[in-house]
């Protein structure tokens, strides 16, 4: 379990981080047609609306008997999944429909529930509201053993353009197929670098297992990773008066990921589906030069990479090493280039000497995540942290390095302990 002095309260985050959130902002966010505008304008996929009921004439104008087989009837300026309808299929008669519940539901009770929602009762602020029809995603067939009929989403929080943690929600029969933890939904970790589940929550509980089944929660590798990290931050560069903001992406089974909705005020539960707390992510990024959401991506698998050593040293073996190791570096144009390097378990962090990065093409801005102040007796010095792909004894390592000037050393490379999880180091002495 972490410290709990480091987990971010609900104060705290309403203090320190939702002031990044102005008033344009939260505007956007609590519009679901809103945030669909915005987003649809920067290029970015959304769900189809099929349908805007703004006031009561429009629902009884609407011929509702041409509706597709299935869609979803929302407020759009709902919350916490309340007043949603998620329709399944047709069922036997004309102007029926079953949800994902296996309820059945017509055109009357339809019609009734979306005058409802124009009368504000499921509103962020009880004030009248619009309903729209959206066309309904079609689960993709990885989840379709781990959710309840619904559809699973995935929630990442990011900051400062910066996806700083993730969690897979899937619904459950306590939902009714709705992917909402408030309502009964699983919270599952993911390890912002490789897109692997790897502890869940449900309710204040921690899971191992699906309920009801015996189907393991950890260890699910998420498809398009990395185009959902990248439509997360990109999400947020669309909408640039959220600096602090929840995107709640989803898995279409034709169209792949796209994005439903962003939360200007995102839950905390997320620190438990992670048992990591959120506040020193927070930290770790405020402030940081982000050029844009693919830097803000690298910077975030970086960062927040999870440590997975037992399976890699189950699959694999242990791997032993020397004092001094010869490894093959990724450059700039995709070549790998080999150079000796000093394995130092006294260093935290694997540093490069700055001519050999320059010479490779990785002092590159796009591949610069930030910048380190280093007191010497020298004064103060700036030093780069730049994005790092190597192989050493086989085994691909990505990471992040300190970039420093080694000429005078006889290794152009040290690396350190964070990267020499798996590895046994065997001295050999220095040649």
């Amino acid at each position: 379990m972490f410290n709990s002095n480091s987990i971010l309260g609900m104060n705290a985050r309403n203090r320190q981080y939702l002031i990044y959130n102005n008033k344009l902002g939260r505007k956007i966010a609590d519009s679901k047609l809103l945030t669909k505008k915005r987003l649809s304008k920067a290029g970015l996929p959304v769900p189809k609306v099929l349908k805007i009921f703004k006031t009561p004439a429009d629902v009884f104008s609407f011929d509702w008997t041409k509706l597709p087989e299935s869609f979803v009837l929302k407020p759009v300026s709902g919350f916490g999944g309340q007043g949603i309808i998620i329709i399944r299929n047709r069922a036997k008669y004309a102007g029926e429909w079953r949800t994902i519940s296996g309820e059945k539901i017509d055109i009357p009770t339809l019609r009734l529930h979306t005058l409802d929602i124009l009368a504000g009762q499921y509103s962020l602020h009880n004030l009248p509201d619009w309903a729209f029809l959206e066309e309904r995603i079609k689960i993709a067939g990885i989840f379709r053993k781990y959710a309840y009929r619904g559809t699973p989403d995935v929630r990442v929080i990011v900051f400062n353009k910066v996806p700083v943690m993730a969690m897979l929600r899937l619904p459950t029969k306590e939902s009714e197929g709705k992917a909402n933890l408030h309502q009964g939904a699983i919270g599952v970790g993911i390890d912002l670098a490789t897109g692997i589940t790897n502890h869940a929550v449900c309710r204040g509980k921690f899971l191992k297992y699906i309920p009801g089944t015996k189907r393991k929660v950890n260890g699910i590798k998420l498809p398009y990773w990395n185009t959902i990290l990248t439509l997360a931050a990109k999400a947020q560069q669309a909408v640039p008066e959220l600096g602090y903001v929840g995107v709640d992406i989803v898995y279409d089974k034709a169209h792949g990921p796209m994005i439903l909705e962003l939360n200007a005020r995102p839950g905390l539960e997320i620190q438990n589906a992670n048992l990591t707390p959120l506040k020193k992510r927070l930290e770790r990024v405020e402030g940081l030069e982000v050029l844009n959401a693919q830097h803000g991506v690298r910077i975030a698998k970086a960062l927040f990479a999870g440590r997975y050593a037992d399976r890699v040293m189950a699959e694999e073996g242990v791997k032993i090493i020397g004092s001094k190791e010869e490894v093959k570096i990724l450059a700039a144009d995709k070549k790998r280039v080999s150079v000796w390097a000093k394995i130092d378990t006294g260093a935290w962090r694997t540093s490069i000497d700055k001519s050999l990065a320059k010479e490779l093409g990785l002092l590159k801005k796009e591949n610069v995540l930030w910048t380190k102040t280093i007191k010497s007796s020298l004064g103060k010095e700036k030093r780069p942290i730049i994005g790092l792909t190597f192989w050493l004894a086989g085994r691909k390592i990505n990471t992040y390095a300190g970039v420093a000037n080694r000429a005078h050393l006889r290794r152009p490379l040290i690396v350190g302990r964070r990267d020499l999880e798996g590895f046994l180091i065997k001295p050999r002495g220095e040649s």
